[in-house]
């Protein structure tokens, strides 16, 4: 069996572990939390940079950071995880969908201005299988409107817009860590942003509404008490084995672009034959190869797509169910403009084995079951 995903270890995870419990410090912000934060900053060019138990938390820390207020309003994709609008909907606001680019999957940047009202606040573009959203116009359009960009790059660790890092680009920039992610710690995330005037709240916030950060640095001579907050800092122990896999990058990044470069130029006939549709890069964009995808003709051939796979030993999946049709979707947002594309485009695309240990070897026999698919015969 050919799994979908198998979470990495690439040498030093077990090791680092075991020196963060000699450390005698097993509670976040140790030195294996500093470590990681100074390799996004000397890596990615964030100023700051602060580790958090999940994406999901880091996006709740910059919604909060963002003042959303109830009845607000947060712009963004419907096709995404739910953690992008619920972010914002735990403050209370409204959450208003755009319809997607058909080729990167990504918000289209041209149809976000009719989206714009006078209670918008917020544009929360995501950068899906880490492809860069079109920053320059979405970046135009909230200096024009007085806007935050909040960045979902959960995916978009170590990719790239006209040679700025995502995350980095926006006000505030959300990472993920997950196990199904490149550089990963079981679950956990990241926070970054470039402005002085968030690192006290969101210290605060991080600390469970404490000036412990303060406490820790000297700049006080007791914590307490100071604003609302939340436990959104993770362990050392997830520092330890996230630190590991960062000191690895350029293996894992070479790894996984090695797949993600022979799905693609062995599938090729496939396209050219009009059978699938592969991944589009823009020139803006320098992708990280989180993921590789095809788009299949409809939904029909989409379910006996994958269970062909399936039944040939090989793990593959559908993405996300656009957020705008389901239930909470209906009760917290609504869709800006006509549907043409979120819906048409989710239903067609199915995700490929990818992960660091996948081999060449293995993708070829994903590639040739590919191949072999009754549904591609004439």
């Amino acid at each position: 069996m050919i799994d979908f995903n198998r979470p990495a270890c690439v040498g030093k995870e077990l090791e680092y572990i075991r020196q963060a419990v000699e450390n005698g410090k097993l509670c976040g912000d140790g030195m294996f939390t500093k470590k990681c934060s100074q390799w996004m900053a000397d890596k990615l060019g964030t100023k700051y940079s602060l580790l958090t138990t999940s994406c999901t938390h880091a996006l709740e820390m910059a919604a909060y950071l963002s003042d959303i207020q109830p009845g607000e309003e947060v712009i963004m994709p419907s096709y995404t995880f739910v953690s992008t609008a619920d972010a914002f909907v735990l403050r209370g606001a409204k959450v208003v969908f755009v319809d997607i680019r058909p080729d990167t999957m990504n918000i289209d940047e041209k149809l976000i201005e009719q989206a714009i009202t006078e209670k918008t606040r917020v544009i929360a573009p995501v950068h899906y299988a880490g492809v860069a959203c079109e920053m320059d116009t979405i970046l135009a359009l909230a200096a024009k409107y007085n806007l935050k960009v909040v960045e979902d790059a959960a995916q978009g660790v170590n990719a790239y817009y006209k040679g700025k890092a995502l995350g980095t680009i926006g006000d505030l920039g959300c990472f993920s860590f997950h196990e199904t992610k490149n550089y990963i710690m079981g679950e956990g995330g990241a926070l970054l942003f470039q402005k002085d005037e968030y690192l006290e709240r969101a210290e605060i916030l991080r600390e469970k509404g404490t000036d412990r950060s303060k406490f820790f640095r000297g700049q006080v001579d007791k914590y307490t008490w100071v604003d609302f907050g939340s436990s959104y800092l993770p362990s050392e122990l997830n520092a330890a084995y996230l630190y590991a896999q960062l000191e690895a990058c350029a293996e894992i990044d070479r790894r996984r672009m090695a797949a993600w470069n022979y799905y693609n130029e062995n599938l090729k006939e496939l396209a050219d034959a009009g059978y699938i549709e592969l991944p589009f890069i823009p020139d803006y964009a320098q992708h990280n190869a989180h993921m590789f995808y095809i788009k299949l003709k409809d939904l029909e051939t989409r379910t006996a797509f994958i269970r062909y796979l399936k039944d040939n030993g090989i793990s593959a999946v559908f993405h996300y169910v656009p957020l705008h049709s389901a239930k909470a979707g209906l009760k917290f947002g609504r869709f800006s403009g006509e549907d043409v594309y979120t819906t048409k485009e989710s239903e067609r695309l199915v995700r490929l084995p990818m992960f660091y240990d996948l081999t060449l070897e293995q993708c070829e026999t994903v590639v040739s079951t590919i191949k072999a698919f009754p549904g591609f015969a004439d």
